[in-house]
C-alpha cells in the first residue's frame, strides 16, 4: 500500500508541533482555509479520539470519552511548524438516544462543512472492525459521495477481532468502498492500543495532502 519511504516522510510530518486550534460549533468558527485539511469522520464510540492521539503520538490530544455524542462541534488540530496541514475531528454520528435538534445541528454542520470547504482534501471515514460498515456509517458515506468529497474507509480495534473474523470483515468493507464512487478501493486496518496500522495511516494523510 505504501513503501518505506512514504511511511519515513509521514513519519517525521507528525513528529513535529501538532497542536489543538479551536472547535467550531458553526460554518462562521472554521478557521481561515489556507491549508489542507483532512477530517476524521466515525459513529460514536469507534475509537476516533484513540486514533487520533495514536497518529499525532500524544496521549491526550484528542479528548476520549466514555460517553458516545459528547463531541458536538468541527476540532481542528495544526500540525508542523510552520504550518503545514490540519486534521479536522468531525462529531460523531449515530447517537441514537441524542435530541432531535442536535442530530438535525449535526447534519447541517456536517453536510455544509463537506459541501463548502475547499481546502478539505480528504475524509477518513472510521468503521468498528467488530461490526463491519452499518447502516448509520451508510449515511455518512452518502454524504459524502453526494458532497463529492474523496474519502477512505479506516478500519479501528484490530485487535479485538480473531484474524480471520476481521480479513472477512475487510474484504466485505472493501467490496463495498469499490462500489462507492468517491471511496478509495483500500482499506486501513488499526490498532490505537497496539500501534497496527499507524505508520500507513500517516502516510495516507501525507498522501491525500499532496
Amino acid at each position: 500500500m505504501f513503501d518505506e519511504d512514504a511511511i519515513e516522510v509521514a513519519r517525521k510530518r507528525f513528529a513535529g508541533r501538532v497542536e489543538f486550534l479551536k472547535s467550531a460549533p458553526a460554518l462562521n468558527f472554521l478557521p481561515s482555509p489556507d491549508v489542507p485539511e483532512v477530517a476524521f469522520a466515525g459513529r460514536s464510540n469507534v475509537g476516533k479520539s484513540s486514533l487520533l492521539n495514536a497518529l499525532v503520538g500524544r496521549k491526550a490530544l484528542a479528548r476520549t470519552s466514555v460517553t458516545p455524542g459528547r463531541t458536538q462541534e468541527l476540532n481542528f488540530f495544526d500540525v508542523g511548524d510552520p504550518l503545514a496541514f490540519r486534521l479536522v475531528d468531525m462529531p460523531g454520528y449515530g447517537f441514537a438516544k441524542a435530541p432531535k435538534d442536535i442530530v438535525k445541528k449535526w447534519r447541517f454542520l456536517v453536510n455544509d462543512y463537506l459541501r463548502g470547504r475547499q481546502v478539505l482534501k480528504r475524509a477518513l471515514v472510521l468503521i468498528d472492525s467488530r461490526h463491519g460498515i452499518k447502516d448509520v456509517d451508510r449515511e455518512i458515506l452518502e454524504m459524502l459521495d453526494r458532497a463529492a468529497v474523496s474519502y477512505r474507509l479506516v478500519m479501528t480495534k484490530a485487535d479485538k477481532m480473531k484474524a480471520t473474523d476481521l480479513a472477512q470483515i475487510v474484504a466485505e468493507t472493501g467490496a463495498e468502498a469499490r462500489k462507492r464512487a468517491a471511496a478509495h478501493p483500500d482499506i486501513i486496518v488499526t490498532s490505537s492500543e497496539g500501534g497496527m496500522g499507524i505508520p500507513e495511516l500517516r502516510a495516507a494523510v501525507v498522501e491525500a495532502i499532496g
